[in-house]
């Protein structure tokens, strides 16, 4: 949705308008003014106006978040509104991640790359391995001054 879409959009849930009305009306699919709505509603208008920061939650107020909302001591809705959430569903992802891995799925996630263990290579665990690797090793080789023969072949003629 455009700028003017999305202000529309809030201009027309601000006359009563549902999600599904104001998407008929704008002419743009129903999805994007649903989850505009959802934002809108927890927000109001400050939701034209885009956060240039993203907010980090605690795993402990992940946890907390989740088991407010699961004993039903608060809807999604109030919680992304009292946690100043962008929308419900990040909560609903969070109580899905408990169900499927628990509490510790909760935890931050390492990010990039994983770093390498020592500097010094693993020693093959065991002759046959050691042997595969340095058969690989010699087919490299081979394949290398084969191309770098070809490349000498080219360059006389």
């Amino acid at each position: 949705m455009t700028e003017q879409e999305r202000a529309a959009a809030v201009s027309l849930f601000e006359a009563g308008h549902g999600h599904m009305s104001a998407a008929s009306l704008l002419g743009v699919g129903h999805q994007g003014v649903r989850n505009l709505f959802d934002r809108w509603k927890i927000h109001g208008r400050e939701v034209l106006v885009e956060k240039r920061t993203k907010r980090r939650f605690s795993f402990e107020e992940k946890r907390e978040i989740v088991r407010r909302y699961l004993t039903g001591e608060a809807s999604g809705l109030e919680l992304a509104a009292e946690y100043e959430l962008s929308s419900r569903k990040i909560i609903t992802k969070w109580v899905r991640i408990v169900r499927e891995e628990g509490e510790e799925g909760l935890r931050p996630k390492p990010k990039g790359r994983p770093g390498r263990s020592s500097n010094v290579a693993q020693e093959p665990a065991s002759e046959l391995e050691r042997l595969r690797a340095e058969n690989e090793r010699l087919r490299a080789e081979v394949a290398y001054l084969g191309k770098l023969k070809a490349l000498r072949d080219q360059e006389r003629q």
